[in-house]
């Protein structure tokens, strides 16, 4: 991903937090003929490990799973590469926000790349256990306290049509376009345009945007 200076998250907790919110990921590998595999799924960290990619997002582990009737399962070959794209908080920004011209409109955006090493999971058992971490870690983070231990057996019953991954991660990069090239003052009126807006999506790019540096880019490219 191409990923212009001032767009750069000022620290690897910005990608964190977006891949912890945002997790249905669009994952995307080599095909054949046919050209490249994408499937959007839901990915999470490894629970056995602590994803902090405050240095370096390198060897972290996440994991992910998919319908096993889905032809890129059988595509996905251990010791190959991957792309697992997360789409944050996005939005359009109107011209008239400026309150200025001439201007143009644009798309604030956020998002990460994250490129890794698969490796397939071949155990009936270590797959129930992918799909029981990510009920967990998404019941705890956007549901209602569900107490999974009563659906076990019927995880069980059809853990058989699931094809379970892990993702050693190699590389990632975090684009947040977020009016970084406007005006400190420009920057706000965005801002508080997106935060008065009823949808969700708009303020949660407004929250990015309230995190940004005072003068929108990291201390090291001032």
């Amino acid at each position: 991903m191409f990923v212009p200076r001032q767009y750069r998250e000022p620290d690897g907790s910005w990608m964190t937090d977006l891949i912890h919110d945002n997790p249905l990921a669009l994952a995307v590998t080599n095909g054949g003929d046919d050209g490249p595999f994408a499937t959007h799924l839901p990915i999470i960290p490894d629970p056995h490990t602590v994803i902090d990619w405050s240095d370096s997002p390198n060897g972290a582990i996440l994991l992910g799973h998919l319908n096993r009737a889905n032809p890129h399962w059988r595509a996905l070959r251990t010791g190959e590469a991957i792309l697992l794209v997360f789409t944050g908080p996005h939005g359009y920004v109107s011209p008239a926000v400026y309150e200025m011209t001439p201007a143009s409109p644009t798309w604030n955006f956020t998002s990460v790349h994250v490129h890794g090493v698969i490796e397939k999971v071949d155990s009936i058992e270590e797959t129930l256990d992918v799909v029981r971490a990510t009920a967990l870690a998404f019941e705890t983070r956007f549901g209602f306290g569900w107490d999974q231990s009563e659906s076990v057996d019927y995880f069980r019953s059809i853990v058989s049509g699931v094809g379970a991954f892990r993702v050693t991660v190699t590389s990632a990069e975090g684009m947040f376009k977020l009016s970084q090239e406007q005006p400190p003052e420009i920057r706000e009126r965005v801002k508080k345009s997106f935060s008065q807006r009823a949808c969700s999506r708009h303020q949660a790019t407004a929250e990015f945007m309230e995190r940004l540096p005072q003068n929108g880019l990291r201390a090291t490219e001032r």
